[in-house]
């Protein structure tokens, strides 16, 4: 099965933004994907305002959603849309991610369950809770092309989360990303295959990449680097800088032949450590 990764540079016009998605997703198809996944925050890049986040947030299903919905239908394909901002009950928004089969149905969603709330010294200083609210379910579903587990950015520093996906059977996973560029070159690479490498599965991640405003009289810069990485961390597929797409086949009968070469599921030792 050839699955394509979209990068992109996202901004504060959620309308051009869904929009221009949506096209990559018809060139996706063009190039052959049957399984397409979109980057976090598809809908908006740009100064760290609770109210407006709380404006452009929108409900499941919704505008958004049924956009999606039907590109998947007419294509024929799934679509991981990467993340956008769903409504919450509490002022905030969910950062939620949404999975749709080859027929434009809604069969995953996943909110964030890991909030970049984070003090480094001279680079940054975010606190992803003001806005959005923490999801707490974890999204693991079977279709007839692999069972695949969701995933959102920050997530990927917590490996219990990945190791509990794999345990309901991923073998596919999502990590759709904002990575910010001061740590991606350090950190981006090794977090994605090592989540590959330790439950023996294909990870798909996919990055926005470049400048945005702030809001604060400055730029901030994502890293980019989107990849798709094969269950013996191989990348197979890597993002040049810009914008634009990226395809591999993959086999999904491959993870368990991994899984079976070095079985370190019928290894591990539970009785001793908990996640």
């Amino acid at each position: 099965m050839k699955v394509a990764s979209i990068q992109m540079n996202v901004r504060e016009d959620k309308e051009k933004n869904i929009q221009k998605a949506l096209k990559f997703v018809d060139q996706a198809a063009k190039e052959g994907a049957k399984l397409v996944c979109l980057p976090e925050y598809i809908d908006y890049m740009g100064p760290d305002d609770k109210e407006l986040k709380q404006k452009i947030s929108e409900t499941i299903p919704g505008p958004t959603t049924n956009l999606f919905s039907e590109k998947a239908k007419e294509l024929g394909i799934y679509i991981n849309c990467g993340s956008f901002m769903e409504k919450a009950d509490d002022g905030r928004s969910y950062n939620t991610s949404v999975l749709f089969n080859d027929q434009g149905e809604i069969i995953a969603t996943y909110r964030k369950m890991h909030l970049y709330d984070v003090e480094m010294e001279d680079r940054i200083s975010i606190k992803e809770s003001d806005a959005i609210k923490p999801g707490t379910e974890l999204s693991v579903v079977d279709t007839p092309v692999g069972k695949m587990g969701l995933s959102i950015c920050y997530d990927v520093r917590f490996p219990e989360l990945y190791r509990s996906l794999a345990l309901q059977g991923a073998q596919i996973m999502f990590i759709p990303a904002a990575f910010p560029i001061y740590t991606g070159y350090l950190h981006w690479e090794l977090l994605i295959r090592a989540r590959a490498v330790e439950n023996q599965c294909y990870v798909i991640a996919t990055g926005q990449y470049g400048f945005y405003d702030t809001g604060e009289g400055v730029e901030d810069a994502k890293y980019g680097s989107s990849m798709i990485v094969d269950p013996w961390g191989t990348v197979i597929a890597r993002a040049p800088e810009g914008e634009g797409i990226i395809t591999a086949d993959i086999d999904i009968t491959k993870v368990d032949e991994f899984r079976n070469t070095i079985p370190c599921f019928e290894h591990r030792k539970p009785e001793y450590y908990q996640l």
